[in-house]
């Protein structure tokens, strides 16, 4: 997994590939810890091919810690195999979540 950065004014994205898993989680876990507060973050899953429960749990600990800060959250560019796991999570109701 790969994290590349990009910052506009208030607004920070997060371009994530590779697999998000048990393994690569921990790392976006201690990113995520570094990261300053922000207005709007965004999850960009362009070239992210696969997402575990552990990576769903660290997209919504990333909601929370927007939501807590109130700043908005979402995540794009999501293929339709990551899709299919946020909807069966259920996690596609509660944050914004576009596909490809």
């Amino acid at each position: 997994m790969n994290i590349v950065r990009t910052e506009e004014t208030g607004k920070i994205t997060l371009k994530i590939d590779g697999w998000l898993d048990v393994q690569t989680t921990p790392e976006l876990h201690a990113y995520m810890e570094e990261l300053p507060p922000v207005q709007d973050l965004v999850f960009d899953f362009s070239e992210l091919e696969y997402i575990s429960s552990a990576g769903v749990r660290e997209v919504v600990a990333a909601y929370r810690r927007q939501q807590e800060a109130k700043g908005a959250f979402s995540v794009i560019n999501v293929s339709s195999d990551v899709m299919d796991v946020f909807s069966m999570t259920g996690i596609n109701r509660k944050i914004s979540i576009t596909e490809v």
